[in-house]
């Protein structure tokens, strides 16, 4: 499957100071890693974010988010952004520090 080559790129630069960062292909698209834990990714055209439980709620409140319900199954923790979500940097900025911060307060794999 294809995914938003342009999308990932922004990723990309919203992620280039942290430190520990990694990609790899994952759910047909491409997810980036924080000390070895999911934090965001690209499917399709959508950014996928790991949110975490605790904040789960509280993101699907939001517009243009969804649960991210890949194989028709819902994955509490995991939303769907859609572009119309993000397209300024600082929106998705916003989404993307989120994610990185959940994976980076979990143990390193």
């Amino acid at each position: 499957m294809a995914y938003d080559e342009v999308l990932a790129e922004r990723i990309r630069g919203t992620l280039s100071s942290r430190d520990g960062v990694a990609e790899r292909k994952m759910f047909g698209g491409i997810a980036y890693m924080v000390c070895g834990n999911m934090a965001c990714g690209v499917v399709h055209d959508d950014l996928m974010v790991r949110v975490g439980p605790d904040a789960y709620e509280d993101a699907l409140e939001n517009e243009h988010v969804r649960p991210m319900d890949f194989n028709q199954r819902p994955m509490r923790g995991m939303i769907y952004v859609a572009a119309d979500g993000i397209r300024t940097e600082e929106e998705l900025a916003r989404w993307v520090v989120a994610g990185a911060a959940f994976a980076a307060s979990l143990p390193p794999k």
